[in-house]
């Protein structure tokens, strides 16, 4: 992978931008259908949201980690490039702890009041049955789009649930899936998130769900083994500042110098694709939504222990919290060797609170897994986190999210070639928003795009 040198070419037919699954993926199908492309990646890494760090003689994901049975495109993908899928460790039993009460359970159905367990599957039941009337990546051509845009998810939660219990476990979910407070998010775009992942009770499960199983290697060896065969047509510490596109092509200025080509991918977040200065300006409708497409907030922190302390009392690492910074951890022991570790994650807006406070943060995880599973939580062997919602590249994670009003408006722009300036990237996925999958996709579709205007000029 070339670093902008003098050797590197400054013309090609294709620049992509951005060196995610997405833009990665739409750089590999045009270069393999016969055209030459260059990838300019502002990080000095590819991958994107996905990172991985090996620790203890393991990799270990400081960003996306999981996948899901459903999920063909990365599964394909993870074995052309010789990858090791294995099962999430959940064996034993869950901490959950909600409006004031800790409890443990096994099983898969939280030891909650009756009444809330009621109250928050009927409200499942609901929203997948709204989810399915989203016509597959435009929300915006949904029954009463408007209506559903105007409400925020927790307008719904209050409409629909009246226990404080039943509420507080949604606005959990809610954080831990998107990490994002459910008084900040559209309504449309939770149900365009819940109808492109198959339901809201497959994106929250381990067992036959999302978060099923995790690649050995580290989910940025996806990225990683694109990266190696396109060779120095990715240009690391490339950052793309101006894009200015003619009748004939775009010129894209950067850090990485100038460089020219007929066509272009933005295969980044909207939010971080609206911080390039564009000549001629955008549409309306394309800028307006890149301002109101905020980036979820998550930290990932990560404990290497001696031993599984907590499968030794009959825990399987699982805690749901509402109560302190970590609302989510699970077992994140890799299989077939490695520390044991656990992964907890700090979303929405406590993340926000502890973004730039690591030393102070290290304290309050480990002892936030202490109260969980003892003492030996707090003197881990090691200990680091990712806190994604200081990345300049990035800004939050996993996903982006649109507040009221967005998509019922300005929906169409996010996929809608702006001249020669194409768009990728998970927020653009039809399917799997948000997720790896969808990245794979939304590079599919935008490289297809290029390629049919490029066949059309011939």
């Amino acid at each position: 992978m070339g670093a902008g040198s003098a050797a590197s070419p400054r013309e090609v037919e294709v620049l992509v931008v951005g060196a995610g699954l997405a833009g990665l993926t739409a750089a590999r199908a045009l270069d393999r259908a016969g055209l030459s492309v260059a990838v300019l990646e502002a990080r000095d890494r590819v991958g994107g949201r996905t990172w991985s760090r090996r620790a203890g003689g393991a990799t270990f994901d400081l960003g996306g980690q999981y996948v899901g049975e459903k999920q063909t495109r990365v599964q394909a993908l993870a074995r052309e490039l010789g990858l090791s899928e294995v099962p999430t460790p959940h064996q034993g039993r869950t901490w959950i702890e909600l409006a004031g009460r800790r409890t443990s359970y096994g099983g898969a159905v939280p030891k909650l009041p009756i009444s809330t367990l009621l109250q928050v599957q009927l409200f499942i039941s609901r929203l997948d049955r709204a989810a399915r009337e989203i016509p597959p990546g435009e929300p915006w051509n949904a029954p009463a789009a408007a209506r559903l845009d105007a409400q925020t998810v927790e307008s719904w939660f209050r409409r629909f649930t009246f226990g404080h219990g039943a509420r507080a476990m949604l606005r959990l979910t809610n954080r831990m899936t998107f990490g994002a407070e459910a008084d900040e998010m559209s309504l449309l775009s939770l149900l365009q998130y819940t109808s492109s992942a198959r339901g809201l009770g497959y994106m929250t499960s381990i067992e036959g769900g999302s978060q099923q199983g995790y690649l050995v290697e580290g989910t940025q060896s996806l990225s990683l083994g694109i990266a190696e065969k396109l060779g120095d047509r990715v240009v690391l510490g490339a950052p793309v500042r101006r894009i200015a596109q003619d009748e004939s092509g775009v010129t894209l200025h950067g850090d990485g110098g100038s460089w020219r080509a007929r066509h272009a991918i933005v295969a980044i977040p909207p939010l971080l694709a609206g911080g390039i200065d564009y000549e001629p300006a955008l549409p309306p409708a394309r800028t307006a939504l890149t301002q109101r497409f905020p980036m979820g907030a998550v930290i990932k922190c990560i404990a290497l222990y001696e031993r599984p302390f907590w499968r030794e009392r009959g825990f399987s690492g699982e805690v749901i919290s509402d109560a302190g910074a970590v609302g989510y951890a699970l077992d994140s022991t890799k299989s077939g060797g490695g520390p044991p570790a656990l992964v907890g994650f700090i979303e929405g807006a406590a993340a926000r609170t502890w973004s730039g406070r690591p030393e102070e943060r290290r304290r309050t995880v480990l002892a936030e897994l202490a109260r969980f599973f003892g003492d030996e939580a707090r003197t881990p062997v090691e200990y680091f986190d990712q806190d994604w919602v200081a990345e300049p590249w990035t800004r939050g994670c996993s996903a982006g999210f649109a507040v009221p009003g967005t998509l019922s408006r300005y929906g169409p722009a996010l996929r809608a070639p702006c001249g020669r300036i194409h768009w990728a990237g998970s927020e653009t996925a039809r399917e799997w928003f948000g997720y790896m999958e969808g990245a794979i996709e939304s590079g599919e579709r935008a490289a297809t795009e290029v390629l049919e205007r490029c066949q059309a000029a011939d």
